[in-house]
Formats: C-alpha cells, sequence, structure tokens
C-alpha cells in the first residue's frame, strides 16, 4: 500500500525509515507535513522502533528548580530534552514515586514541598494519592487513576510491567504499611499484602532480580515482594545507607566518598572513589544500562561556607569495564538543585 508519507514508498517501509530517525529530532518531522506529524505521533510508529531494534534508552528528571519541570537525556547524545510542565495542583511536588513502565513515565504520590515565604508555613498539602503518566508519543501528560491510599515517601518499582507501591506516610502523616499494584493497561489499582513491619521512617524500593526490595531509613532488614506468590519476606542483608543503584541485579552504594557492590550474599566490593560528590546533597543517583549517574543537587553546606549552591551538573560511572572509570556528562539545561525524581525511559 502506497502512502503519500514518503513518495513511492509503502506504508510499512516508511514507518520503519522514520523509525530510526533519532527521538529528539521528531518535534522537526512534525513540521514536513500533517500526514508526518499524524504518523510521529502515532503508537505505531512506536512498536516500529521496538521491532527493529531502535528504541533508545533516556533518563527522566525533575529538580527542585523549576517547579514540577522534567528534562529527557539522551546518552547517546549528550542531550537535554525539555518536556511539558506536570500539570497537578499542587505546588513544588515532592517525595513521589517515579518509574516508567510501557514506554511511558509514572509519578504516583507525593505531597506539596511549598513554603509560604511570608510565614515560612509548609504547604498543607503533605500526601496525595494522584497519579500521573507523561506519553513521549503525543507529548502529553494525562491523569490515571488514584492510588488507593494517599502517600509519600514510599518505596515503588515495576514488576513485569506492573506498578508496586508500599509503605510511606499518609496524609496525616502516619507511617503505613498498606501495599498496592497498578495494571497500566487496565488502569486499576488492586490491595496487596500488607509489609510485615511499618516503620516511623521514610522507604526507597528497588528491584532486583525480579523483586522489589523495601528500604526503611535506619533499618537494616529488608522486606521482599514476591510479585508471583504475591507475598512479603523479611531478609538480612547488611546493605548500608546511602544513596544507590542498581546495575544487572547488583546494588551500588555510595557512602562516607566511596561506592561499593553488593551482589546477593557476596561480600561487599570496593568499586571506586566518590569523594567529590561528599559535599553534594539532595543529588540522584541512577543506573542506565552498565553505568551510573550522579544528577544535580546542592553543594555545601560546610563549615567555612554556610550557603548552598544548586547545581545541574551530571557524573557518570561506567561499571561495564575492567576499571570503573568517572566522566562529565552535559549538564540539565533547565533543571537544577536537588533531584525530586528520576527514572529511566525506554521510547
Amino acid at each position: 500500500m502506497l502512502t503519500d508519507l514518503i513518495d513511492g514508498l509503502p506504508d510499512a517501509v516508511a514507518h520503519q525509515c522514520l523509525a530510526r530517525v533519532p527521538f529528539h529530532l521528531y518535534p522537526k518531522l512534525e513540521l514536513v507535513s500533517h500526514s508526518w506529524q499524524a504518523a510521529i505521533r502515532s503508537a505505531e510508529l512506536f512498536r516500529v522502533r521496538q521491532e527493529i531494534g531502535s528504541s533508545e534508552d533516556l533518563l527522566c528528571v525533575c529538580a527542585f528548580e523549576p517547579e514540577n519541570l522534567w528534562q529527557l537525556y539522551d546518552p547517546i547524545r549528550d542531550l537535554w530534552i525539555t518536556i511539558p510542565v506536570l500539570p497537578s495542583k499542587i505546588r513544588h511536588l515532592a517525595h513521589f514515586g517515579a518509574v516508567s513502565t510501557a514506554g511511558k513515565l509514572y509519578v504516583l504520590g507525593g505531597g506539596s514541598d511549598a513554603v509560604d515565604p511570608l510565614t515560612g508555613d509548609q504547604d498543607r498539602n503533605f500526601a496525595t494519592n494522584e497519579v500521573w503518566s507523561y506519553d513521549p508519543v503525543i507529548r502529553r501528560w494525562s491523569q490515571r487513576a488514584s492510588m488507593l491510599i494517599p502517600r509519600a515517601m514510599f518505596a515503588c518499582g515495576v514488576l513485569e510491567g506492573k506498578i508496586v507501591v508500599a509503605g510511606g506516610f499518609t496524609s496525616c502523616r502516619k507511617s503505613i504499611s498498606q501495599a498496592e499494584m497498578y495494571d497500566p493497561d487496565k488502569d486499576v489499582w488492586i490491595s496487596l499484602p500488607d509489609l510485615h513491619r511499618t516503620h516511623n521512617s521514610a522507604c526507597t524500593g528497588v528491584v532486583i532480580g525480579g523483586e522489589l526490595h523495601v528500604l526503611h531509613k535506619g533499618i537494616s532488614k529488608v522486606q521482599i515482594f514476591d510479585s508471583l506468590q504475591l507475598e512479603w519476606r523479611v531478609e538480612e542483608y547488611g546493605w548500608p545507607q546511602g544513596p544507590m543503584a542498581v546495575v544487572q541485579d547488583s546494588l551500588y552504594v555510595m557512602g562516607h566518598g566511596h561506592i561499593f557492590k553488593y551482589h546477593g550474599r557476596e561480600p561487599k566490593k570496593y568499586v571506586i572513589s566518590a569523594s567529590e560528590f561528599r559535599q553534594r546533597i539532595g543529588f540522584a543517583m541512577i543506573s542506565l544500562r552498565d553505568e551510573i549517574y550522579v544528577i544535580g543537587g546542592d553543594i555545601g553546606p560546610d563549615r567555612l561556607n554556610w550557603h548552598v549552591k544548586p547545581t545541574s551538573d551530571v557524573d557518570i560511572l561506567t561499571t561495564g569495564g575492567e576499571r570503573p572509570t568517572w566522566r562529565h556528562a552535559a549538564s540539565m539545561t533547565r533543571c537544577r538543585g536537588a533531584i525530586r525524581g528520576c527514572a529511566q525511559l525506554r521510547i
């Protein structure tokens, strides 16, 4: 079947040609014609990208400044792409969960980190059950089915395409043990068994070996969710506190100016010095393929200087070679300061 997409080419071949063009150029391709715009914003094109192996892995980042703004990082071309502002009515959304599945970015829960400049009072919206998804195909945010329970500072991860959230604090600032799971295809949340234990502290989640591991601040025991058995178990791994990233089912943890690697029950392994980040707070640490990214944050304060300087710097640790090495990447072009959310996204 011939179309006016590309003169003389069948529809399927034209889609394959467009699918090989880098994602960051798509806004320019849309200007060629109405038919190209329709093709660029079609789910079919992104299906073809996946089919022919031209999908791209990007990082999604939201920082303290500007408010509720996200940027995408293209590691192949070392460039940043700004996407539309998250349209939540909650100002300075923070302490939310950020994950991606099926080619969409999801922002879940959290609460306002806004402070009244006149009174110094914090916004009373501590936790919400809002869920937003960003579709890079049509470049638009959409509100999805709300979580069953408002929560902030909770664990979040993707298991077999479904989003699992657990723990955290609810709107009355009370720690909770409830867990739930979201099916993006059906836009439905269901309750899961509660965590075995709840602690009066924030928690985070990392997915290792197809299981969500929930870690509470200050607690050495880890609660692990098995999505097949739909149950939790508690194990003692002895993992230290600190920024974490998972590369090929190994956990990398930064602490005291160094990065260590943990794999199953094996003894920890020293990886590399990270002393340059000892004066940086509020940064994100996330993996993409076999690399670890340290993004943004604030520099200071210290004994000699009480000022805090927001940064947009990005540093990359390559773990795949015989000798891990650091290198600098392009700084964020719009975002800076403490990182609110960070996730991988395959387009």
